[in-house]
């Protein structure tokens, strides 16, 4: 009877190790995310394999329909990092706290630009961010009255540019690069609080046809560019760099998006690239912490990585060292919600939520 009691208690051990094991019973990184980090982060993980780890996989979600998944719960049937074309937002933060995801590590490690492109057989545009708003917006001024767009062609809003038909291929509303051309373009080149003395509105598309919004598949876009040089589309610096033989971007505000020109800001589209790290499954899940110190190296995106060749504009070296710093001691973010002390810091957005890292 004793050695019958003696057995079960041994069994009932092994179930409850199995059961803590099947937990994390995976070997495989999953990364979910932005369409915009997605080429990156695809790179990333093969170089990752190279090392001997199971290749992560990668599945192109959206930023916003990435952190969904993400803040949703720790374990084996949720992702370990998501890629983010944007910071976190609080009510993002708000909703991996619900679900008991209490540690994450932001690693901001990289800079893009949001180019707004046509096909190199059509003209190549000089524009404003005025100018995009104005063809693009649900509502505009007009002889000092807020009316519905009524502009149906580029050279009505200016008569320098071609008679081209206004037609745009935006991101959906998951995306974070369309959070970020909004906060970029729509709000920046915004005329309504002129006259309405709010910018309500302002990051309203119109909804005559002209506008056409596409799925979460940059390359669709490019496709569609290709096919027609009237036509424009946005998306990260990466898609145009890799299609080169195809498009061209538009000159914004008198800056042509490069690698230079988005590192330094100079191009008023660059935005900062971010993945996002669950603290709890890294030393679980084989390669989380070696996914993302590769992605932070120089190797990656020093001058020559193999990231910054393909379109990835690095940092500035004060930002890449306290990235790096993050990567290696996992210091989570704990979703406080901070202003940077500097305003003019690429990261300072109201509603967002910052790593102390990176906003010292």
């Amino acid at each position: 009877m004793k050695f019958s009691k003696f057995l079960f208690g041994l069994f009932a051990i092994g179930l409850l190790l199995i059961s803590s094991n099947e937990s994390f019973a995976r070997d495989q990184v999953q990364i979910v995310g932005s369409s915009t980090v997605y080429p990156y982060g695809t790179v990333n993980a093969q170089r990752l394999g190279e090392d001997g780890y199971p290749v992560p996989t990668y599945n192109s979600t959206g930023t916003g329909g990435g952190m969904k998944l993400f803040c949703a719960g720790e374990g084996v049937d949720h992702p370990d990092v998501t890629g983010a074309s944007r910071p976190m937002k609080a009510k993002e933060a708000k909703l991996c706290l619900e679900n008991g995801v209490n540690d994450v590590i932001e690693v901001m490690w990289a800079n893009d630009g949001i180019t707004f492109s046509n096909s190199v057989e059509g003209i190549q545009f000089e524009l404003t961010r005025e100018e995009i708003w104005t063809a693009m917006a649900a509502k505009v001024v007009v002889d000092g009255k807020v009316v519905d767009n009524p502009y149906t062609s580029w050279n009505q809003i200016n008569s320098n540019l071609p008679d081209y038909k206004i037609e745009v291929l935006v991101a959906p509303p998951t995306s974070g690069t369309r959070d970020a051309f909004d906060g970029k373009v729509m709000e920046a080149g915004c005329l309504l609080e002129e006259v309405t003395g709010s910018d309500e509105g302002c990051t309203d598309y119109r909804e005559d046809g002209r506008i056409i919004e596409m799925g979460e598949n940059d390359t669709l876009i490019v496709q569609k560019l290709s096919e027609d040089e009237e036509r424009f589309g946005y998306f990260g610096y990466s898609y145009l760099k890799d299609n080169a033989d195809k498009l061209h971007p538009a000159v914004v505000e008198g800056v042509v998006p490069s690698a230079e020109s988005i590192a330094t800001y100079e191009y008023p589209m660059a935005r900062p690239l971010f993945i996002y790290i669950k603290a709890n499954h890294v030393g679980v899940v084989p390669g989380i912490q070696e996914f993302a110190q590769k992605m932070v190296s120089d190797e990656a995106i020093g001058n020559n990585g193999y990231l910054t060749k393909i379109g990835a504009a690095p940092m500035k070296p004060e930002l890449i060292n306290r990235v790096r710093e993050i990567t290696d001691t996992l210091d989570p973010l704990g979703f406080n919600i901070e202003d940077c002390a500097d305003k003019k810091h690429p990261l300072k957005d109201k509603g967002y939520a910052f790593s102390k890292g990176l906003c010292k």
